[in-house]
């Protein structure tokens, strides 16, 4: 063996035992020494594959080459070991597909310019099987099993098991991105479908620009942080807090500016910089808390929405008046039965010693509000005045329209997030546009403010 073919082997060997310098030796022109980002995402995904981490979380900007390394370390993987089975998964089978297809012609390329190096220079001995290379299932020589799968939320994955699992960018569009029902689903399909076909190594690399909190990869970092499973997350984001760029040749400054404008700054935010829509694009920005109450109360009052679905919260909501604003005292949020609540929002209304109640009549409010009416008698409490009112306006446009008011008026207590969970969840994670799953606690909190700034109107006492 001569010395060029020493320096070949050596070379070879070394994008073998190393994927960084494997996807340089490839696509050398990509993967140039000036793009450091590439490099730690190599690094990144090797130690990963090396190591006993169950679940790797990775969000790049688009056009940085997340999904093109991903079809790189997975022929790299097959190099490897060909006995493992690889399962990947994009937001359509079409997409996926193309991912197949890609890692399957890597490894079939056959050598034709001596001066390119190609798959099988580095490893020779991995090779698909004849007659078993389907587009969206195909499986290497020797292998007993079919060692890859394609699939989507809308395809299939009966049948197989995996050891290494990728997904790669499951979100199409902003729409998706806002759509919760669309989020919801793709929470479903990744726990009930994708996590019991692991097997073995039992690895999931989840690919992804990031959109909102609830998006895929928002829930499955916190999924596996609850069931205390090792994991790791890179972020990179393609503006740098020096001011420099993640990669100038990918997305340069100028581009970077023209990208805002046009995109919106909460999508350039979560899409570029991995801070997502739910946090740029809540519906308030701001909130007042309190530690103690202001000496001065002019009234105990209380907002209560009741709920008109199964699906809805009954949100009741307490609070104390003082100069213009509304201090939270306590929050019942439920969706238990109306035989429960009644019982307990009369109890409420004793107990906090509330002097106006404004109760919702729409459908079964009326019957409600005259329940907690007679429950309220029996009682002992003389105090309460009942207001009740139908709402026949927009709620969309009622929550938007209050929004600043909601923010400058309500004051909650400094613990409110421990003491009201799910409200405090609600309220703050509440979006300025698109689909929001509960708006019942946005809701009662603006019938707050219109409540107090409108006329005193009519009741009766209890």
């Amino acid at each position: 063996m001569n010395r060029e073919e020493l320096i070949k082997c050596a070379k070879f060997e070394k994008c073998r035992r190393n994927f960084w310098f494997y996807c340089k030796t490839l696509s050398p022109k990509f993967y140039s020494e000036d793009k450091i980002y590439l490099k730690k995402l190599c690094n990144e995904l090797q130690e990963f594959y090396e190591d006993d981490t169950e679940f790797l979380s990775i969000n790049l900007p688009p056009r940085h080459g997340k999904s093109y390394t991903a079809m790189l370390f997975t022929s790299w993987i097959f190099g490897k070991n060909t006995n493992e089975k690889i399962m990947t998964a994009s937001y359509n089978q079409d997409l996926s597909r193309n991912f197949s297809k890609s890692v399957r012609d890597m490894i079939a390329t056959e050598k034709i310019d001596s001066k390119r190096i190609v798959y099988n220079d580095v490893f020779p001995k991995t090779l698909i099987k004849y007659g078993d290379a389907q587009a969206d299932r195909w499986s290497l020589e020797g292998s007993s099993c079919a060692n890859y799968l394609a699939t989507s939320p809308n395809g299939s994955a009966t049948g197989f098991g995996c050891t290494v699992m990728i997904i790669d960018d499951l979100i199409k569009n902003a729409y998706e991105a806002r759509n919760i029902k669309i989020l919801n689903n793709h929470w479903e399909w990744f726990t009930n479908t994708m996590l019991s076909r692991r097997e073995g190594k039992r690895k999931v690399i989840l690919i992804m620009t990031r959109w909102s909190d609830k998006d895929l990869s928002g829930r499955a970092i916190k999924h596996f942080i609850d069931l205390g499973v090792k994991m790791k997350v890179v972020k990179m984001s393609a503006e740098q807090e020096d001011g420099t760029m993640l990669c100038d040749d990918v997305l340069d400054k100028k581009t970077c500016e023209n990208l805002k404008y046009t995109l919106g700054e909460d999508i350039f935010e979560a899409n570029y910089n991995q801070r997502t829509i739910d946090k740029k694009g809540c519906l308030y920005n701001s909130f007042l808390t309190y530690n103690n109450l202001p000496t001065e109360i002019e009234s105990i009052n209380n907002y209560t929405d009741t709920a008109d679905t199964g699906s809805d919260y009954l949100c009741s909501i307490t609070y104390a008046v003082s100069k213009g604003k509304y201090y939270v005292l306590n929050v019942i949020y439920t969706k238990e039965p109306m035989e429960v609540t009644e019982e307990l929002i009369a109890k409420e209304l004793l107990n906090n010693k509330v002097n106006r109640w404004y109760v919702e009549s729409n459908n079964g409010g009326r019957g409600f509000g005259r329940n907690v009416m007679r429950i309220t008698k029996e009682l002992g409490n003389r105090r309460t005045i009942i207001k009740p009112f139908t709402q026949t306006k927009n709620k969309v446009a009622r929550i938007l329209t209050g929004s600043t008011e909601v923010m400058n008026c309500i004051v909650y207590p400094d613990d409110w997030k421990r003491k009201f969970p799910k409200f405090y969840i609600d309220v703050t994670e509440y979006q300025r546009e698109g689909e929001n799953l509960h708006d019942d606690s946005v809701d009662a909190l603006t019938g707050i403010i219109e409540k107090e700034t409108s006329s005193k109107g009519w009741g009766w006492n209890v």
